[in-house]
Parts: structure tokens; sequence; C-alpha cells
């Protein structure tokens, strides 16, 4: 089985967040994008997600890692749903990490041959408990 291109732009954007590498996060992203920072926090546009980020990696005392678990990709009509395991990494005292797996879901959207995140969910599901 082939895998999809997003895929590899989910990796680069979790590599970007892991180095605080803002200005290749940010490309990842439509000028519209949604992001949810925690259940009942959403931001939007690409300088309220930068300035998200830029929090988040203060709370994790700027050593939050984020990985890929499994992947599902479902496309149509230029749009995508990703539905994945997003791997946090993050220390939880003295010399310790926790890893935590979330069910993530994205929606993308492709504009030629160039695939752009609209909604970053890495909650998932777990919003309609939260």
């Amino acid at each position: 089985m082939q895998t999809h291109p997003l895929a590899a732009l989910i990796a680069a954007a979790d590599r970007a967040i892991s180095t605080q590498d803002y200005e290749v996060l940010l490309d990842f992203y439509a000028e519209d994008a949604a992001l949810v920072v925690k259940p009942g926090l959403v931001v939007h546009g690409k300088a309220a997600i930068r300035r998200a980020f830029e929090g988040i990696a203060e709370h994790f005392g700027h050593r939050l890692r984020v990985g890929q678990g499994e992947i599902q990709v479902i496309e149509g009509a230029d749009s995508a749903l990703v539905v994945m395991e997003t791997l946090l990494t993050f220390p939880v005292g003295l010399g310790r990490e926790e890893t935590v797996t979330r069910r993530a879901t994205y929606v993308f959207r492709r504009d030629g041959d160039v695939w752009r995140c609209v909604i970053d969910n890495s909650y998932g599901t777990d919003l309609l408990t939260a």
C-alpha cells in the first residue's frame, strides 16, 4: 500500500513543532485555518496559530516532541480528512517524560498540487466528552 503524500507533510509539520520552526510550520496551514488549542479554545488564522504554538512550547518548557502513529486519509473533492494517532512526548518531572497518544482529526484542502491544513484538531472526537 502506498503512503498518502499527506503523511509526509504531517511528519514535516510535526518536526517543525518539535523544533519550534514556526516559519516552516505556518506554511503547512491555509491563511484561514483553524487550530483547536484545547477543548473550548479554537484560534483562526496564521498569526493566531503561531501565537498558540509559541504558548504551547512555553507550556511544555520548550521540550514537546510530536510524532505520528497510524494514519488514514479519506480524500474527495480536493479535500481530505485525516484521522491519525498523534504522539506527544513531554517532560513530567525531574528527568521523566510521558508520551500521550491522541486520535487526531485534520481537514486539508488542495490547491493545485499543494495541500494546506484548514482544520487542525489534535483532540479528535475527544472534544465530544471534554
